[in-house]
């Protein structure tokens, strides 16, 4: 410890500095670790686990689901079912475009779902800084693909946003 007026070196627990007479500082006192951290953080840990294999999962039932209906879309394009018998579209008449261009619109839109819902997994995984952020985009996206996509999104939004979560994270990010 030293003298905040000259910077002479001043023992412990001294009331005054002996070269200049001025009072010395008190000492500051030491804040005590918050009680039951470690668990809260670890808690939270297991939640943003548990979060981030949901995740995985749900780009994995993307990809099914989206698998199921395209072929489903194919199959009802091509008129396999026998429903367009009657109408402007019966007997092969439908445009060359119409069932290319849907079927290329929701494999993409397919795709990027389930990629944005794995990235968002992998980065709660890795316990990212941008992970958190970047799952919590996702999640808002996703409320819309009712009942899944809208349960993940609540339960990630619930998870992840406020402040204490935000310092919770922060502390995961740093074990």
């Amino acid at each position: 410890m030293f003298c905040s007026g000259c910077g002479h070196a001043i023992t412990p627990g001294q009331p005054s500095c002996p070269n200049c007479g001025r009072p010395a500082a008190p000492a500051v006192p030491v804040i005590p670790p918050i009680p039951g951290l470690q668990f809260q953080v670890e808690n939270y840990a297991g939640k943003i686990r548990a979060l981030s294999i949901v995740w995985f999962i749900y780009a994995g039932f993307s990809l099914l689901t989206g698998f199921a209906g395209m072929a489903f879309f194919k199959a009802f394009i091509t008129n396999h079912f026998g429903i367009w018998d009657h109408g402007p579209w019966s007997h092969g008449n439908v445009p060359d475009w119409f069932g290319p261009a849907f079927f290329h619109l929701f494999w993409v839109s397919i795709l990027i779902r389930a990629a944005l819902a794995a990235v968002a997994a992998w980065g709660l995984m890795d316990r990212a800084r941008w992970g958190r952020i970047f799952a919590i985009v996702v999640a808002i996206l996703s409320l819309i693909k009712f009942p899944f996509g809208t349960a993940l999104g609540i339960w990630t939004l619930v998870v992840l946003l406020g402040f204490q979560n935000n310092m919770l994270y922060q502390q995961v990010e740093q074990h």
